[in-house]
C-alpha cells in the first residue's frame, strides 16, 4: 500500500469516541481515532514495510505513527531513527508502542541503557519498557545484567519522574517473569519498594502492585501449561 492509500484508510476508520480516548491518554498530535483492532487489520494487510513505516511516522499523525511501529522492521532500526522517534513519544500510547520494536532491534540493549537514564520522563519510560520486553525475550543475556537493573530500580524508582516510575515498575515485573533464578530477587525488591505511585492523568490506568501482578502472570502461565499437557 502507498502512504496515501494508508492515510485514506486510517481516516475512514477513525471515530470520535476513539479520539476522545486517545486524548485522555495524552495524545496531542493530529489523529483520526482508529481503534487497535482496525490498526491490527491494517498491519496484517501491509505486513512489514520499513520504508512505509518511516513515511507514516513523518506525517506526525498519531494513528499513522502507531501503525508505523507495528509494521517497522526491527532489524533495520538504527540509532538515528530510534533517537528521532523517541523524541516523539510524549504519551503512554506511543511510548508503549515504540518500546517493543526497539527491544527487538540489534541496538535495543544499548538504547535501553541510554534512555533509561534520561531525565525526560517519557524517554525514561520508553527505556524501561524496552528492558521489560527484553527480559521476556528468548536471548542469552546474563542474569547479572538484570540483577544490576533490579538494584537500579529499587534505589531509584521512588525518586524517578512520574511516567518513568511506571516504566520501571513494568521492567521489575518483566525481570521477575524471565526465569526462576531472577524471580525471588525481583519479588524481594518489589516487597522492599512497596507501592509505586504514578499519576496517570484523566484515564482509568493504574500502576499494578508488582508482587501481586507477578503472581497473577505466573498462575495464568501455569494454567496454560497444564492445559497444554492435558491436550497432548
Amino acid at each position: 500500500m502507498t502512504l496515501e492509500e494508508v492515510l485514506k484508510e486510517l481516516k475512514k476508520n477513525g471515530t470520535e469516541q476513539t479520539r476522545k480516548t486517545y486524548r485522555r491518554h495524552g495524545v496531542t498530535n493530529e489523529l483520526f481515532g482508529v481503534s487497535y483492532s482496525e490498526l491490527g487489520a491494517l498491519k496484517k494487510k501491509i505486513k512489514t514495510d520499513h520504508e512505509l513505516a518511516k513515511k507514516l511516522w513523518d506525517t506526525e499523525i498519531h494513528d499513522a505513527r502507531i501503525l508505523a511501529l507495528m509494521i517497522v522492521d526491527p532489524s533495520k532500526i538504527d540509532a538515528d531513527l530510534a533517537e528521532r522517534w523517541v523524541t516523539g513519544t510524549g504519551n503512554y500510547v506511543v511510548s508503549s508502542a515504540l518500546a517493543e520494536p526497539v527491544s527487538q532491534s540489534p541496538i535495543g540493549l544499548k538504547l535501553m541503557a541510554k534512555w533509561s537514564k534520561s531525565k525526560d520522563e517519557w524517554i525514561g519510560r520508553t527505556g524501561w519498557l524496552t528492558l521489560a520486553h527484553i527480559a521476556k525475550q528468548e536471548n542469552d543475556l546474563s542474569d547479572s545484567l538484570f540483577e544490576d537493573y533490579l538494584d537500579v530500580i529499587e534505589k531509584g524508582i521512588h525518586k524517578a519522574r512520574n511516567r518513568t516510575r511506571d516504566g520501571m515498575n513494568s521492567a521489575l515485573i518483566g525481570i521477575a517473569v524471565r526465569n526462576e533464578k531472577l524471580r525471588p530477587k525481583a519479588l524481594a525488591a518489589a516487597g522492599r519498594i512497596g507501592k509505586v505511585e504514578v499519576d496517570h492523568g484523566d484515564t482509568d490506568c493504574k500502576t499494578p502492585d508488582a508482587a501481586t501482578y507477578i503472581d497473577k502472570i505466573l498462575k495464568r502461565s501455569n494454567a496454560k501449561d497444564a492445559k497444554k499437557a492435558v491436550s497432548r
